[in-house]
Parts: structure tokens; sequence; C-alpha cells
């Protein structure tokens, strides 16, 4: 099974019982240095040594058949491709949100935190990108690109925010707000609205590749107030669009909310802010109170979802 993303490949070998799936060995590749997909599981393969019957792989980007480009990366993925070159019989491609949604069933209570305990009843979903339904006999993810769509502000910070991004970007999408690239430039917005130029220590951050990990830290130590009021607005903003897509999806049986950052911002995501957001909604208040919401803190559930697939692909 494979997480691929525009930073790292995450692949793993797992031993199947049912849909029930233990890591034997697991990697991390760059992705960038390779030129595709094919090449990091044919090595990953390789050095294994397993013999593997089935293979699914989250990918970041819309999947409609057996090839997809992914959004992050030059890379064109062929599953025909990859069970020619690797060896594998069975190969499957899913979107990476849609990995995950396979995941989050399998998740210890331990591996995640719970921001609103609801009123759960049989349907799920999952944040930005992906979600879950209830088919009458078992959950079933489904895949979504919600994220591309176009970020709506609520108040006069965020007209001001949407007029600061779209001379960056032109169309301001929620990813744009609400992604690594999107923190660093909700911390720039912050400091041209205190009025004060970018400190030195973001500027050095920025000009080695990765300024995002600057800025949490700062917040999280409390050593830069316009960081804490970045992480601030980023966990409110992230709030908003949760409960956005939590309604048009009606996700009655709870928002799972995965990923990178929110695990590593999880003290803002409990302070408040997140769920003021997500419950800001006028009239449709009451039902979104309703609903689970639990921060997934295992970054792993995407590949483990991947592989739970793939296990599903045996007994089919």
């Amino acid at each position: 099974a494979g997480d691929i993303g525009g930073t790292k490949t995450r692949v793993g070998v797992f031993e199947v019982d049912g849909v029930e799936c233990a890591p034997i060995e697991e990697r991390s590749y760059p992705s960038r240095d390779y030129p595709g997909l094919t090449e990091i599981v044919v090595d990953f393969v390789g050095s294994s040594g397993k013999d593997c019957r089935a293979a699914c792989f989250g990918i970041a980007g819309p999947v409609t058949g057996r090839q997809m480009s992914t959004t992050n990366l030059p890379w064109v993925v062929d599953a025909d491709e990859l069970e020619t070159r690797s060896g594998i019989p069975t190969v499957a491609l899913l979107n990476d949100l849609e990995a995950t949604g396979w995941g989050v069933a399998a998740l210890e209570q331990s591996q995640v935190v719970v921001l609103n305990p609801g009123r759960p009843d049989a349907a799920g979903t999952g944040l930005g990108e992906g979600g879950i339904y209830w088919d009458g006999s078992k959950d079933r993810p489904f895949a979504c690109e919600g994220g591309h769509a176009s970020f709506s502000p609520t108040d006069e910070l965020g007209d001001r925010l949407l007029q600061f991004l779209r001379h960056i970007h032109g169309h301001v999408s929620w990813e744009r707000v609400l992604s690594g690239s999107g923190l660093a430039d909700l911390f720039r917005f912050m400091v041209s609205e205190a009025g004060e130029t970018e400190p030195n220590w973001f500027l050095e951050a920025d000009h080695a590749g990765d300024p995002v990990p600057a800025v949490s830290e700062m917040a999280l130590e409390g050593r830069c107030d316009i960081s804490v009021r970045t992480l601030e607005l980023f966990a409110r903003l992230y709030g908003e669009e949760a409960g956005n897509l939590a309604l048009k999806v009606m996700a009655t049986g709870g928002v799972w909310v995965g990923g990178g950052i929110a695990p590593r911002i999880r003290r803002f995501l409990e302070d408040g802010a997140f769920m003021d957001g997500f419950l800001a909604k006028g009239r449709m208040r009451p039902l979104l109170e309703s609903m689970p919401v639990r921060i997934v803190l295992d970054d792993r559930a995407a590949l483990l979802g991947a592989a739970r697939f793939a296990a599903s692909l045996l007994t089919t």
C-alpha cells in the first residue's frame, strides 16, 4: 500500500486477515527525488523481497480511472504500468482522502481526539476532499475535490484576506487558505494587518523552503503574537470549511480532521476556535452540534486505508 503526497511517499507491505492489515515493513521516500511512482514501487518491492498479491495507492488528486495526474507532482500514475513493472497482479488507485476514509474505520480511540461528541448515526465524512456514506450494509468512502471550491469569507477580516490572496493567486480556493502554503500566506497577511515587516526568522525559514514549521513552533511556544493570531485564524477558518462540507454531505455520523497539519496544531484546534467556526452556520447550528468531530492523530491513516482497500480486492 502507498500514501503519495507532494513531499513524501510512504509505502508499506501488510499481512492480511480478511480486511484487517498488520504492517510488516514500511519506508518513506522523498517524492520529488523520483520521476514517478512506478520507480518507487519497483524499488520497494525489490528491496523488501515480499510477494504481494494486491496493492492500492492513495494519491493527492482526482482519480477517475486506471490513470491519473498528481496535483502537486509532475507524475502520471498508471495502474496497468504498475502491475506490469512491479509484478503485483492487482493494483488500484484511490484519492488520498478516500484512502483515509478506509483508514479511519480501523483507528483506535487513542489515535483520535474528540472535539465534539455529538450524537452520531449511520453516516460520516472526512474533511475537505472525501467522505463516507452508509450503503445499507457497510461504510463506503468516496472522494471529491471540495478543497478547490472558492474561499468564502464571513467577516471583514476574511474579506481583506480574500483580497490579499487574490493578488497572489487569482482564484482563491479553500486549499489556498487551509494548507501548508496557505498557512505561510496567512502569516504574511497577518503581518501586513499589523503594519509590520516580516521577521528575520520567517524570512530565513522561507528562504530555506518551508516557513510553516517555524510559524507553528513560534505560535505553540508563545514567542510571536502574530504567529499565535495566525494559528487562531487558521483554526477558525478550518472549522468553517469543515462545517461547510458537513452540511453539504449531511455528515450526521461525524467529521474526521486528518492530514499532517491538524495533529501538529492540536492545541489551537482544541482551544475552541475550530468549533466556533464549525458551528457558525446560523439556523443550522443545532444540526452541526449533533455531529461528532474528531482529530486524527495518526498520520498513517491514509496508508492503512490503502492497505485495507487492497485487502478488500482479495476478497471480491
